[in-house]
């Protein structure tokens, strides 16, 4: 099968190699379509394994199961299938309290061999784990594949509980800003504000219910967004981005009593100043979101195919394997939104 293989950082090479093995309850799953994710572009761009090469990525999957292992009931061949990317176990402590994305026995395909490749194998403890869903036959697997990233912000509005009425700032306008944006709106947000220092990006934003823009390069945004509150600040900042800056400066963008997001990953190694003096006396929250947990995933998966978010939107461009590379530069430097990579293109 071809494959998109990682040897270093930006060091990405498309090549042949035999198709994954999988066990007798597992399957094999031809994959259809993976999107391209800010993680992604962070892992391929460095050198995420420390050395550990070569490796392939991608963990926004839907696609046709290809083969089933002999014991395999519960998929069959024909299938269409989202596959979310990790797999709890349902049993530890993390998963019982309802936090199954912290979970202590966490297992994630792309640890072992990702979705940026013909072929992916699903094994038995994903096939019979709770993340694993049939997509409509009426649904195109170009819809199907975002309900992955919309589980992470899903859950991430949820658990901070935005509501009608708050102003949300968002820092950074790629695909999951503007998600985010969207389900802020979509949840009761009075005001959406994004800031981002890419004025395409800015404008395509309010495509997605964004009421006003900052380019944090041209204009103070911490100023901005006091303007535009009142003087008080946000209830509500997220930032969105891999940038330490950001984050910093984030910190002022909210309201007292506020909370603020740290949804982006940075960087390895990359560490954040951060004035814990105005946290305490603004009294502001702090909270780090990753993942979602599996209620919030089917809900995800639920809204995608409904239509409720018309994923369509998200789409700048559909490219092939062979493109890897260049769908990595595009979304880097803010040409595309989002890139779908169709291996079998």
């Amino acid at each position: 099968m071809k494959a998109a293989l990682m040897y270093g950082a930006n060091d990405i090479r498309i090549e042949d190699i035999p198709k994954p093995e999988y066990d007798q309850e597992g399957l094999l799953l031809k994959v259809e379509v993976i999107g391209l994710c800010g993680s992604d572009i962070r892992n391929l761009t460095t050198d995420s394994r420390k050395g550990d090469y070569p490796h392939i990525y991608g963990h926004e999957v839907v696609g046709t199961v290809a083969e089933v292992g002999a014991a395999c009931t519960k998929f069959a061949v024909g299938d269409r299938l989202y596959v979310y990317p990790a797999v709890p176990c349902l049993e530890c402590e993390y998963c019982r309290a309802g936090n199954s994305h912290s979970c202590k026995n966490l297992k994630a395909y792309d640890r072992i061999q990702g979705g940026f490749a013909e072929y992916m194998a699903v094994p038995s403890w994903g096939v019979n784990g709770p993340n694993i869903y049939k997509i409509p036959d009426d649904v195109p697997f170009e819809i199907a594949v975002f309900s992955e990233p919309l589980s992470s912000v899903y859950a991430c509005q949820e658990n901070i509980d935005v509501k009608m009425g708050q102003t949300v700032v968002i820092v950074g306008a790629g695909p999951i800003g503007c998600m985010h944006a969207e389900v802020a709106k979509l949840r009761g947000a009075n005001q959406v504000i994004m800031v981002e220092i890419n004025d395409e990006r800015l404008q395509e934003s309010k495509n997605f219910g964004v009421d006003y823009t900052i380019n944090s390069l041209k204009e103070d945004a911490i100023e901005k967004v006091k303007e535009l509150t009142g003087g008080s600040g946000a209830e509500v900042v997220i930032s969105a981005n891999p940038s330490t800056k950001a984050q910093s400066d984030a910190v002022y963008m909210v309201r007292a009593n506020g909370t603020l997001v740290f949804f982006g990953g940075v960087p390895k190694g990359s560490l954040t100043e951060i004035d814990t003096n105005h946290i305490h006396y603004q009294s502001i929250w702090i909270y780090g979101h990753y993942g979602s947990n599996t209620l919030q995933v089917k809900a995800s998966f639920d809204t995608i195919i409904s239509g409720r978010i018309d994923a369509r939107k998200y789409i700048s461009k559909v490219m092939p394997l062979d493109d890897l590379f260049e769908a990595i530069q595009l979304m880097k430097n803010g040409k595309a939104n989002k890139v779908l990579i169709k291996p079998g293109m």
